[in-house]
């Protein structure tokens, strides 16, 4: 008969050693390996393969380490834990180091039952790492089983990548272009949402009504919803552009909501509109108390508190201070945001050839309005958006006006008046909704017929003849503007409004900017995998040239949904937007958290006599500004406010012609009520996000309590100064070429050439295998934020990790070829100690039952302290916890007998039986401080929130193992003459 092994216990099967896991049953034992994670997690049947109990083998006293010997073996284990005893059991699988303000909103995820957040968290700041450590929390502890996230089609893989590359999460993209292979798959009946658990679902996939009823019908039990504030709608919202898509949208998360027991993220930088109905409906969806709750009662904002987090860059640019009500700045987290950006208005004026070409497209312009108007409301609207097109095209570039001016137009097919406004608006207005931009780069058409009107081919023809700086100005300017940026060593991108103009760009910048500047062009012909992969191949060449710059153009399918802050550092907006949140997404692509620049660089240029760049700008981007600068953060303009005034000026434009481009906007008759109702709706936004910001913002999660947490996570899983020190010791011992630039950062960069092939191999497998084969310098940055081919000095980084994972093996397997920099045990002679005093490294393990809405979920983790004494082990005086971990910065002073190193582990080593008693009252005290950890974090201030820790149980798993003994000896003078175990060895 087989014996019984408890959750927890160790075993051997296989050749190696085993922790049996809580899933076990009666004739099978799921074991995960000792020091392994959940990925090498085996099932072992012992009717058919040989198991047996195991015991942790002591230390050998004949395989002495040196002076950093212990540390290096404790890094290199705490490093290694996948399943860690506190109550976050995300923070030790997952493959980024959050910021302490990141932890905020687990910490309200954690006190709720059923999850509802509503995160406001400015551009740049993390919500998709908040996001993300949410989601992967729940999944651990099991409360939730199935993820669905909802986003844009361009943020769609983004968020793939994150989930995978961050936390492990394998999510399924379910777009409109993937969805017939994956229904392919699919078994007879079979929901898309059963089959595949983890899903990023496009929002234009889930407008049709089928796959919208099959998603309500079988939607996880987790949904994260990004860009939350594009799917809700005021009730009052008027207009074929701002009702149905939000509309649509809106119901089908009202059905998703609907569910009290499912998990619900919203994520947007601007929970408001201007309108405060759409504001209690995007709360309405949180929780529905809130669409009627009294905010401005100090109970109604409390409840709010309690789901709402919204923060500004100067929030948490400095968090954990005495300013945050700490005692002192000892655990001070500085995150290095870029500072204001560096902006500036660049003008241009047409050259006379450009301005005869399109004071005569004014005029046609004018001649088709004035000549549809007449023929009936259709027709009225076909000429407006193929006027705009003509209008907005023209003063892109020579190239999209060419191809404008030989397309036709899209609404010229309508049959409606109403269906020529859904076809020509999105390809001429700038909508703030970032699901509306892909496809949107293409030059719009302007003819009514395929044959074209001759007065517009002349146009076209004229408008070819331009190409170049001779004749076009603007490209001129822009020339200049990027040699001056390249000379002050920017690498910037230029953002244009259509396809042509970004090739034509690319076409007639290349040799312009001298030797050392390499130039790319990313538009919405390629896919948005083949963007990626442009995009790094630009930041990729010559990256080891210091001296070499980059300028990619790109058009607004960039704006949005890649995150480009480690390869450039300056925007130049060639094309001015309709729209002001538009420039805003453009400059988020670089101005956000991991841009290694303190000052970005943003460029807007406009042309001073084109009759439409200039009034744009001094109405729509000058109350944006002073909006911003008021705040400290940007608040959209509605797509309708911002219409309003761009029909204006081209109005205006059309009826005035040339003398309408030196008029002041403000003091045109019949347009003052469109401008008049922008700032009233643009001002009405301002107050209700600076009233939110100030009332309503994050107060149920205090400093003190994440600092707690922070100095917790610290204490098990390690910090980032002990990471830097065990990566730069650890690669030099393994002879590594190290090249430490010592200039502040912390950075360095190694070449592993000639590391054990263990290491190489390790280090292939998560940078890349050209990298090592190559031989390259790989950049390790105290960053967490990071490019790829570099690795992150944190414990979760990858390359971090396999690192570590060789240093634990080669300690353990005292066989191993090759260079071992740590070792189980060590004998120092050192002046940091006055008596002998033995420093142990010992790992716990604890059997965990964790109370969740579907029943107890039982965990096996890990835990690793250092425990000293003082004598020998039959008369230990044991050390606090303090005492003990400053011994690991104990240096030696004088090289140690190999005899008397000998004698002395070996009497340690014998007495290891003698300290088990007090190993295990300390695994007892530790298990109730775990246990006072998951109660503290799980707060359940309320009875119908007491069951979140009801249950909740944590039991030390006997005997704990000893993985290294270390002997400090105080320093005496030398006797006898007799070999030393040198510095180097002790």
């Amino acid at each position: 008969m087989s014996p019984t092994y408890t959750a927890g216990s160790l075993v051997n099967a296989r050749g190696r050693e085993w922790v049996v896991l809580p899933e076990s049953a009666s004739g099978m034992l799921v074991l995960r390996p000792l020091g392994g994670g959940e990925d090498d997690v085996a099932a072992v049947f012992p009717a058919f393969e040989e198991v047996r109990p195991a015991q942790f083998a002591a230390p050998s006293p004949s395989d002495l380490g040196d002076q950093r010997a212990a540390g290096l073996l404790r890094t290199a284990l705490r490093i290694g834990f996948r399943s860690g005893a506190g109550p976050f059991r995300a923070l030790a699988s997952i493959a980024v180091e959050p910021r302490a303000y990141q932890l905020v909103p687990l910490l309200m995820a954690l006190r709720q039952r059923t999850v509802r957040l509503l995160i406001s968290d400015d551009v740049g700041i993390g919500k998709t790492v908040e996001a993300g450590l949410i989601v992967k929390e729940l999944l651990a502890q099991g409360e939730a089983s199935r993820l669905a996230v909802l986003c844009s089609p361009s943020l769609a893989e983004q968020w793939q990548g994150e989930l995978r590359e961050k936390f492990g999460i394998d999510a399924e993209l379910v777009l409109a272009s993937t969805v017939s292979r994956l229904e392919r798959g699919l078994e007879l009946g079979q929901s898309l949402f059963d089959r595949y658990p983890f899903t990023i679902i496009s929002t234009d996939f889930i407008k049709s009504t089928r796959h919208r009823e099959d998603f309500v019908r079988h939607c996880p039990d987790l949904v994260v919803v990004d860009e939350a504030h594009t799917c809700v709608a005021a009730d009052d919202a008027q207009g074929p552009a701002s009702s149905s898509t939000s509309q649509l949208r809106y119901e089908l998360l009202r059905r998703v909501a609907a569910d009290e027991d499912r998990h619900l993220l919203l994520l947007t930088a601007t929970p408001h509109s201007g309108k405060e109905s759409a504001f209690r409906n995007l709360l309405g969806l949180v929780r529905p108390h809130l669409a009627t709750v009294d905010l401005e009662s100090p109970a109604g904002r409390a409840r709010l508190a309690e789901h709402f987090v919204a923060r500004k860059r100067a929030d948490v640019r400095q968090y954990l201070t005495k300013e945050d009500g700490l005692a002192d700045d000892s655990l001070v987290e500085r995150t290095a945001f870029p500072s204001d950006r560096w902006t500036k208005d660049e003008p241009y004026k047409l050259t006379p050839a450009y301005r005869a070409l399109l004071d005569d497209a004014i005029a046609y312009a004018a001649d088709r309005v004035e000549t549809a108007g007449r023929q009936g409301r259709r027709e009225a609207r076909i000429a407006w958006w193929s006027v705009i097109a003509l209008l907005r095209s023209m003063v892109s570039s020579p190239a999209a006006a060419a191809r404008t001016l030989e397309t036709r137009s899209e609404s010229a097919a309508a049959r409606t008046a109403g269906e020529a406004d859904a076809l020509g608006a999105p390809l001429t207005r700038d909508s703030s909704d970032s699901d509306r931009l892909e496809g949107m780069d293409v030059a719009p058409g302007a003819a009514e017929s395929e044959q074209g009107d001759p007065r517009l081919r002349d146009l076209a023809a004229r408008a070819a003849e331009l190409y170049g700086s001779a004749s076009d100005a603007k490209l001129k300017a822009l020339t200049a503007h990027l040699k001056s940026l390249i000379a002050d060593g920017y690498s910037p991108i230029v953002f244009c409004r259509y396809i042509p103009t970004a090739e034509y760009l690319a076409t007639h910048l290349e040799k312009k900017l001298g030797a050392k500047t390499r130039i790319a062009a990313v538009t919405g012909t390629l896919s948005p995998q083949q963007r990626l992969e442009r995009i790094e191949r630009l930041a990729a060449e010559d990256a080891d040239d210091p001296a070499v710059r980059r300028v990619l153009i790109a058009t607004d399918c960039l704006s949005e949904g890649v995150n480009l802050q480690h390869a450039f550092d300056a925007v130049i907006h060639y094309d001015l937007a309709w729209n002001p949140t538009r420039h805003d997404q453009r400059e988020g692509r670089v101005d956000r958290y991991g841009q290694k620049r303190d000052q970005v660089r943003v460029i807007t240029m406009f042309g001073e006599d084109n009759g439409i760049d200039g009034k744009v700008l001094e109405v729509l981007f000058a109350k944006h500004r002073q909006i911003k600068k008021d705040l400290g953060i940007s608040v959209s303009v509605p797509d309708e406010t911002a219409s309003g005034v761009t029909d204006a000026v081209v109005e205006w434009l059309l009826l005035h012609g040339r003398q309408g481009t030196q008029e002041g906007l403000f003091d045109l008759d019949g347009h003052q009520e469109s401008l008049d109702r922008m700032e009233r709706e643009w001002n009405s936004a301002a107050e209700r996000e600076r009233t939110s910001r100030s009332k309503y913002a994050q107060r149920a999660i205090h400093p003190e309590e994440v600092a707690r947490e922070v100095t917790a996570v610290r204490a098990a899983l390690g910090g980032s100064e002990e990471v830097r020190d065990f990566v730069l010791e650890a690669l030099r011992d393994l002879d590594a070429q190290i090249r430490d630039p010592r200039d502040g950062s912390g950075d360095f960069a190694a070449q592993v050439g000639g590391t054990p092939a263990g290491v190489r191999d390790g280090l292939a497998a998560v940078l890349g295998g050209r990298i090592v084969e190559e031989d390259r310098e790989i950049p390790f940055r105290t960053s967490p934020a990071i490019g790829r081919g570099e690795a992150a000095l944190v414990r979760t980084d990858p390359a971090v990790g396999a690192l570590a994972s060789y240093v634990l093996g080669s300690a353990l397997d005292a066989n191993t070829p090759g260079p071992r920099p740590a070792r189980r045990c060590g004998v120092v002679t050192t002046d940091a100690v006055t008596i002998r005093t033995t420093l142990l490294l010992v790992r716990y393990r604890f059997h965990l039952t964790l109370p969740s809405r579907t029943g107890e979920r039982q965990i096996v983790a890990e835990d690793a302290r250092l425990l000293a004494f003082e004598g020998l082990p039959s008369r230990a005086r044991w050390l606090d916890d303090d005492a003990a971990a400053a011994l690991l910065g104990a240096r030696a002073a004088a090289n140690t007998h190999e005899q008397l190193a000998r004698n002395q582990i070996t009497r340690t080593l014998d007495g290891l039986p003698e300290l088990s008693g007090h190993i295990t009252e300390y695994g007892v005290a530790l298990a109730a401080d775990l246990d006072a950890s998951h109660r503290r974090v799980r707060k359940a201030d309320t009875s119908d929130r007491a069951e979140i820790v009801r249950g909740l149980k944590i039991v030390p798993q006997e005997p704990a193992d000893v993985l290294g003994v270390y002997v400090y000896l105080p320093q005496q003078p030398a006797a006898v003459s007799a070999p030393l175990v040198t510095g180097a060895e002790a």
